[in-house]
């Protein structure tokens, strides 16, 4: 169990002190925590005893050991595929490679359907589709292709929704326009980008309500979101999976499939005959489709031969 989970645990009975502590660790998660037991103590307004013994409450050995899991956390949450290239090289042929990263994904993703309750995705996609003004996404290096993904599928259901796409200066000014009425998406996966979190921490101060999908140590939007997704990362490779934050993001859509109402139905109905009228897709143009039945299966013409390109 990660710290931050240990001290928020609902059981916890701590005395006026200890709260003080636990209050100090959270607020600044989890730096806090990196100093020393005296160090603590002075920043909490306890003494350095109350601090042992909190720590041996939470049911660590000491001080040494709390810091030493913290250290631990932390540096999960910053490895680069970098220092984790020779921790994670796969020995033998490129297959066994092939199939145990497979197989480290199909793990992944069975931890992923026990890491976030149903109800949290019940709740995320209240937020999206209640949402009276914008539903807006953003995301990191590679986590906002799953933004945009999120963006395509909602914008079937609901107007005014936005994919903020690469975060920018100009990107920043849309900040001007949100208020309590909007939702935030966020995707944040370790290690976190600080123009992803500045731009969640300054919508949270407008009331901006905010659904944040991230990994099991938790980003530090975490502490602004309303309702947090899970998504476990790791697999045998140096690069961390994004395989189960895609299949989250795929079930809350399933889920506000199932809920759909009226309303949102005729909206889909909409955006069929505009795509039919303008033959977005194959299967919408009517010309095509009726060449099709009468001639079979179209014929894509190969590359022309020079003599070819000479009579024509």
């Amino acid at each position: 169990m990660a710290i931050r989970d240990v001290l928020m645990r609902g059981d916890l009975t701590l005395t006026p002190s200890e709260e003080k502590i636990v209050r100090l660790l959270l607020t600044d998660y989890p730096t806090s925590g990196l100093g020393t037991a005296s160090s603590l103590a002075r920043r909490a307004g306890v003494s350095d005893p109350t601090v042992v013994r909190l720590v041996m409450k939470l049911g660590y050995e000491g001080f040494p050991d709390f810091q030493a899991k913290l250290l631990a956390e932390v540096e999960a949450r910053l490895h680069s595929p970098l220092l984790m290239m020779e921790a994670k090289r796969q020995s033998g042929s490129n297959d066994s490679a092939v199939l145990a990263y497979l197989d480290s994904v199909t793990t992944a993703l069975q931890k992923a359907t026990a890491a976030t309750p149903v109800q949290t995705y019940e709740r995320a996609a209240r937020l999206l589709m209640e949402a009276k003004g914008e539903v807006v996404l953003v995301g990191g290096r590679f986590s906002r292709h799953i933004a945009g993904m999120l963006a395509g599928y909602l914008v079937q259901f609901r107007p005014k929704v936005r994919d903020l796409g690469v975060l920018s200066p100009q990107i920043f000014d849309t900040l001007a326009d949100l208020d309590r009425r909007d939702v935030l998406v966020v995707f944040d996966y370790r290690r976190y980008q600080l123009d992803v979190m500045a731009y969640a921490s300054q919508a949270a101060t407008l009331d901006v309500r905010i659904v944040l999908f991230t990994d099991q140590w938790l980003s530090p939007i975490a502490d602004l979101a309303e309702v947090t997704i899970v998504s476990p990362l790791e697999v045998a490779s140096p690069y961390d999976t994004l395989a189960p934050a895609i299949a989250q993001m795929e079930a809350l859509v399933a889920h506000i499939v199932s809920t759909l109402g009226d309303d949102a139905r005729a909206r889909i109905e909409r955006l069929e005959k505009v795509r039919h009228a303008n033959a977005v897709t194959l299967d919408s143009d009517p010309q095509e489709n009726g060449a099709r039945q009468t001639l079979g299966p179209r014929k894509i013409p190969g590359p022309k031969s020079a003599k070819q390109d000479d009579i024509a």
